[in-house]
């Protein structure tokens, strides 16, 4: 039988970093997280935490972790006189790319929070990684443009987040005077999230036939790449409903208007009987409806 008390003292101290902000946490002394943490590992036989700055779980003390996550969320759905007292508020993990965080997740995320009176911790990653976030077991949900199912959990197709390759007036005059031509494509600077953003390489081979050059930025940031591309740094693809009022203003123009790709993105979520994730699945599957293209 596990100590479940001892467990969530463990959890406090990954979610916190440190034994002394998990001890401001929960109230008690860093000595007594200290205690509580190696009295259960030493009843296990494993080590549960690694000490550093900042703390971190091995691997069965992630595993651990999710478990006792896990049963908070059930416990969420028991009337408030039979939950323990002095417990932490319950925080749900959410794994999502950036590009859907500042483009329209945001309302459901608040829609959610607002209605269920809990916290939720947002992980980023690349939209095709997200979902290892899942099997790892680091979050319940996550955004997500791998389809595969993941053991566990339920995946829900939620619709298509549409790209559109922009740059400023500026810039388009300056590097593609001619046109959109293979050789102002190889020579002019274009932006990239990351190294496993490869969206920019795609549309130019999808939409041109052409490859790219090897000037770039790279800009891990939503906002970054909007602004930047408004000021005339480079080229890149940016979500379209992000871009669509800045090629209104004229601030940024499309390279080859009406030469869209999409990146299909998908809502998997832990299979536990947790009300509070039917509520967030609802706010996500309802702003994605009115947001993503069908």
């Amino acid at each position: 039988m596990l100590d479940y008390a001892a467990l969530s003292v463990v959890a406090a101290v990954v979610r916190e970093g440190t034994f002394e902000r998990a001890a401001l946490a929960l109230n008690i002394t860093p000595s007594a997280v200290s205690q509580r943490v190696r009295v259960l590992e030493e009843r296990l036989g494993a080590v549960l935490i690694l000490r550093g700055q900042p703390c971190q779980p091995t691997e069965i003390g992630r595993r651990l972790c999710a478990h006792i996550e896990a049963v908070r969320l059930l416990e969420v759905d028991l009337k408030p006189d039979v939950q323990p007292s002095g417990a932490l508020p319950v925080t749900l993990k959410i794994a999502a790319n950036s590009d859907s965080l500042a483009s329209w997740l945001a309302p459901a995320i608040v829609d959610f929070a607002q209605h269920s009176g809990l916290l939720v911790e947002l992980i980023v990653d690349d939209e095709a990684h997200t979902a290892d976030r899942l099997r790892s077991g680091e979050v319940v949900a996550a955004i997500t443009s791998d389809s595969r199912s993941v053991q566990g959990c339920r995946t829900t197709r939620l619709g298509d987040l549409n790209y559109v390759a922009c740059a400023s007036p500026a810039f388009v005059a300056r590097h593609f005077p001619a046109g959109l031509t293979t050789d102002a494509l190889l020579s002019a600077p274009y932006m990239r999230f990351d190294r496993r953003d490869d969206l920019q390489v795609r549309w130019a081979m999808e939409r041109v036939g052409a490859p790219l050059g090897n000037r770039v930025h790279w800009i891990p940031s939503t906002h970054a790449f909007l602004d930047l591309a408004m000021r005339g740094l480079a080229w890149g693809m940016q979500p379209s409903n992000l871009a669509g009022p800045h090629v209104a203003s004229g601030e940024l123009v499309e390279l080859l208007p009406d030469t869209p790709i999409s990146v299909t993105l998908y809502w998997t979520v832990a299979r536990l009987h947790a009300d509070v994730l039917r509520q967030l699945t609802d706010a996500v599957r309802r702003v994605a409806g009115q947001m993503l293209a069908s």
